[in-house]
């Protein structure tokens, strides 16, 4: 794709692009000494995991959306004149600690650096993808800060570790580049809901504040018509019609075994079910909009992954797809 096509598609974005940021868009040449291997946006590919070929430039070049650093929150009394009950949030609960990430800011930012208890938390969200992924932001007991590399897999947002400027999957939570090649992340469950659903039952939860320290409209989705349309705006490498492409979903992989609860199936059930995957029995709770959460026998809460039916499947193209039982 041209950069001038790049550019018509990402309109709200592309406001975001200097002089020198269409330098790193074009991919910068190496410096003396440097190892060799495919460049993109300044990350070396050399090595990497996925296929090189399919590691595309969404647009903006590194940082040109710029993850929150530091973030500041609001109380939910405030958060109320801030946010229309429907709003979507990622809620979080993790080491004594409660807070919400408005989707509206997250479309802008993708990255907000946080910390549970002292923990180094990443909070990430791909608009492209509607994926949702909370990581453990720590590997060898040292933290990690996460930045928005400008570039994709599988029309999935590539982050990058700022220590490293290894590339990490956000879907798999991997490094497929760099130092950190081949290292997995935990990854925390969340909640992916409305604002109204969380605040009812998290009522002393904290919330993202749109004071972010950048210049953005967050009344206004840029990706809203891009949601709208069963099209995507990049390839995937798998592809399936089992479901509209952007149905939402929560996929689950236990013991190496995928499976996609869509989630307007679930909306038609009420209370808990019951499900077997990977050897395991699975019970399952779905929350107002029909995301569900899963517990395993002994209580602990397994962490899922909301996103577009698309993009679930083209990273785990052997998924099944739940059904409930007849």
């Amino acid at each position: 794709m041209s950069v001038d096509k790049i550019l018509h598609h990402l309109q709200p974005v592309s406001t975001l692009l200097t002089l020198a940021g269409l330098v790193l868009l074009l991919g910068l040449a190496p410096g003396p000494g440097a190892a060799q291997g495919p460049y993109l946006n300044g990350f070396d590919l050399a090595g990497a995991l996925v296929p090189t070929a399919e590691i595309l430039r969404g647009g903006p070049p590194r940082d040109g959306i710029p993850a929150i650093d530091r973030p500041r929150f609001m109380d939910a009394v405030a958060a109320d004149r801030m946010l229309g009950p429907e709003e979507e949030v990622i809620g979080v609960v993790h080491n004594g600690e409660t807070k919400a990430y408005p989707v509206a800011i997250l479309n802008w930012h993708e990255v907000v650096n946080d910390r549970f208890g002292g923990q180094a938390i990443a909070v990430t969200y791909c608009p492209l993808c509607a994926t949702a992924t909370v990581l453990v932001a720590e590997s060898g007991g040292q933290p990690l800060e996460f930045g928005v590399s400008g570039l994709l897999y599988n029309s999935n947002v590539l982050l990058y570790d700022r220590q490293t400027e290894s590339l990490w999957s956000q879907v798999l939570a991997e490094a497929v580049t760099g130092p950190m090649k081949g290292q997995v992340l935990q990854t925390l469950p969340l909640t992916l809901t409305s604002w109204q659903s969380w605040r009812k039952i998290h009522t002393e939860t904290l919330v993202l504040s749109a004071d972010t320290g950048h210049l953005r409209d967050y009344g206004r989705d840029p990706y809203r018509e891009y949601a709208r349309r069963n099209q995507l705006m990049f390839p995937v490498r798998e592809q399936s019609r089992a479901l509209p492409l952007k149905e939402m979903v929560t996929g689950l992989i236990v013991n190496g075994e995928a499976r996609a609860y869509p989630h307007a199936t679930l909306q038609e059930h009420q209370g808990p079910l019951l499900d077997a995957l990977g050897g395991k029995r699975i019970r399952i709770l779905v929350e107002p909009g029909g995301q569900p959460r899963f517990f395993e026998e002994n209580g602990t809460e397994l962490a899922g992954q909301p996103g577009y039916w698309f993009a679930w499947y083209a990273f785990y193209p052997h998924t099944q797809v739940w059904q409930p039982a007849r």
